[in-house]
Order: C-alpha cells, then sequence, then structure tokens
C-alpha cells in the first residue's frame, strides 16, 4: 500500500505570555505541494486527551502572507501579512473570538521540495497584547530521509 502522505513536517512553536513561554514540537506526516509560487501543507492534528478527535490544518503560504486554517471541532483561520495586523476568527470551547494578529517576521524558504517557513506574530485581543508566537514548520519528502 502506497503512503498517501509522502511529507515529513515538524512543527516548533513558542508562545509567550506573561513572561513564560510554553514550546509545542509536533512532528507529523502530510502533504506538501507547490503550484504557480503558492505552497501548500497539509496535516491533521490529534486532541492528546481523545485521539479520535482531530483537526486538519492546512497551511497555505503565498508571497508574504501564510493562511492557516484549521477545520474540526474548533475552527480557525489565522492570516500572517509581514508588517501587517489582520483580524482573524478563532474558535474556543467559550466561543467565538476575533483576535488581532500581527506578523513581526516572516522567513520562507519553501520550495518544489519542501524547506522551512519561520513566523513570529503576536496575538490581541481588543487590542490587549495576549501573547508573543513564533513557529516553525520544516518538510521534507519521507523518501530522501536516510533510515538504513
Amino acid at each position: 500500500m502506497a503512503d498517501k502522505e509522502k511529507y515529513l513536517i515538524s512543527i516548533i512553536g513558542e508562545q509567550t505570555l506573561d513572561g513564560e513561554t510554553d514550546k509545542v514540537e509536533v512532528l507529523t506526516s502530510g502533504n506538501y505541494m507547490m503550484k504557480k509560487n503558492h505552497c501548500y501543507i497539509g496535516y491533521k492534528e490529534y486532541d492528546e486527551e481523545n485521539p479520535s478527535n482531530h483537526s486538519d490544518n492546512l497551511i497555505k503560504v503565498e508571497d508574504n502572507i501564510v493562511t492557516i486554517i484549521r477545520k474540526g471541532e474548533m475552527q480557525s483561520r489565522l492570516m500572517l501579512e509581514k508588517g501587517r495586523r489582520h483580524q482573524c476568527l478563532y474558535q474556543t470551547i467559550a466561543g467565538d473570538l476575533m483576535i488581532g494578529v500581527f506578523t513581526k517576521t516572516m522567513k520562507n524558504t519553501l520550495n518544489e521540495k519542501g524547506g522551512t517557513l519561520e513566523v513570529s506574530y503576536t496575538l490581541d485581543f481588543n487590542t490587549d497584547l495576549v501573547s508573543e508566537n513564533r513557529f516553525k514548520i520544516t518538510v521534507e519528502e519521507k523518501n530522501n530521509r536516510n533510515e538504513d
């Protein structure tokens, strides 16, 4: 049986809130494609407490705009554009929130074979700073890894 998810996706995320930094690392299989200078990264994210619950995540990278779409029980759509602030919808257990997302830095080395995307941004709610965030996503073809 052929593996549909041909890419290894590594995500390292950091969130700083009230001087405390949380770090999350995820290594998963997923899909990746480049079409007309746009990159698409797709993967499933599973709930640790209830593995049968998952969300489908799609990251679309075009020029200096990164859109992160999460579909599942909790949905969100974040738009990250270097030097700009966007209002984004974020669903939580408590209800829907409109949050401000300001992208500070963006470094994109994605190409046909994979690469990395690094973004740092702040989240605000009613213009009050909530957290400072950054993530690094690395995409590589599974069959390019040396697993001898």
